[in-house]
């Protein structure tokens, strides 16, 4: 579960805006649809909703949509739909896989949690064409002891294999390094050639920096490049957010910013999508696209500083804001769809509710127009 959106209020507020965002490429993304599953929906005998990953699987015509239900309401998921040619008629669910633990068996909820065994927080979640399985990400249980997480699925849910990752990600009893609770591993984004995944992280390591603030952007996130084959990272770049482009309608209350997806547009180019929330304003989504090769390798850089590391130039593709959208809510999930029949490349976006009831979870579509 993302940060924003956590308190669900004045989603019908406009914003108090801090920050103009500069300007996009203008009409690179076209409205086409947008629809909303209803709140807490039964989907075989299960509680749908904090979708946070989305990926569409070519070969069954439908979309995969991860749950970050922390097997509170029923063990970690991910739902099947299909949403032929969008249009304003929601998503057809199709079923429900179960995204088993190692050894096999459901991942047990928080309160069943035994000692040494983590309780997976999903956030992101990408289809392999080579080999039909999921990749999905944890954001871990901080508090518990537990880091961050990539994990490989067959597509009936078995698991395979965890990953193994740079000892950076790993929890510090101190809190003086390492990731934040929540702010993990938000994004995930496979290479065309499926050899290897980026995992991006949603705000700055410990030792890399803060938080974005209403004034000032955050510290570096850290994005991974893992060899698919080996397990192994290979190369890191570093990504900043925006400062928080939302003010909060009552000062000093909640807001945030930070990276809640990526997608790759080629072997290299990737878009970004940052999230903020402010208190009594509600969300701001922009999407970004930047060029890994533009980047200093920091995989090897234990604290990220200015002057030690070249992070990623990015460049504003739209701010959500213009694009049509009957609101804006915490969308973490994003992928591409089927080619639309003019050639254009399909983008589905989908937000994440956090199981709220002032929340929505909204599916929107649009034709995406790169540039030249």
């Amino acid at each position: 579960m993302g940060g924003a959106g956590l308190l669900g209020l004045g989603f019908g507020l406009g914003g108090c805006r801090s920050a103009a965002p500069p300007a996009p490429d203008t009409g690179r993304l076209q409205r086409l649809a947008e629809a909303r599953w209803a709140h807490r929906r039964s989907i075989e005998n299960t509680t749908a909703g904090g979708l946070s990953g989305i990926d569409y699987d070519p070969i069954k015509g439908e979309y995969l949509l991860l749950s970050d239900d922390r097997s509170d309401l029923a063990p970690v998921r991910c739902y099947t739909a299909q949403w032929l040619l969008p249009t304003d008629v929601a998503p057809e669910p199709t079923g429900v896989v179960q995204l088993q633990r190692p050894g096999g068996g459901p991942w047990p909820g928080r309160r069943q949690a035994v000692t040494g065994l983590p309780v997976p927080d999903p956030e992101a979640l990408r289809l392999r064409p080579s080999t039909g399985t999921l990749l999905w990400t944890s954001e871990g249980d901080i508090a518990r002891g537990f880091g961050p997480a990539l994990h490989e699925s067959g597509r009936d849910g078995r698991f395979l294999r965890e990953f193994a990752l740079p000892a950076m990600f790993a929890p510090d009893p101190t809190q003086r390094r390492g990731p934040r609770d929540n702010l993990s591993f938000e994004g995930l984004a496979l290479t065309p050639d499926d050899r290897s995944a980026w995992i991006a992280m949603e705000n700055a390591l410990i030792q890399d920096g803060p938080v974005p603030t209403t004034s000032t952007p955050g510290g570096p996130c850290r994005f991974t490049q893992v060899d698919l084959s080996t397990g192994h990272a290979v190369r890191q770049i570093a990504y900043v957010p925006d400062a928080i482009p939302l003010r909060p309608l009552v000062p000093g209350t909640y807001a945030d910013n930070g990276v809640s997806e990526v997608l790759m547009l080629d072997a290299h180019r990737m878009l970004v999508l940052e999230r903020a929330y402010a208190t009594g304003a509600g969300n701001s989504l922009r999407l970004y696209e930047i060029d890994t090769r533009a980047a200093d390798d920091v995989l090897a850089i234990d604290a990220l500083s200015p002057g030690n590391h070249r992070p990623a130039a990015k460049t504003l593709v739209a701010d959500f804001a213009t694009l049509g959208l009957s609101r804006l809510d915490n969308s973490e999930g994003m992928c591409w769809g089927p080619l639309l029949p003019d050639g254009r490349r399909l983008l589905v976006v989908v937000s994440d509710d956090n199981f709220n009831p002032l929340q929505v979870t909204q599916f929107a579509a649009f034709a995406y127009t790169d540039r030249p």
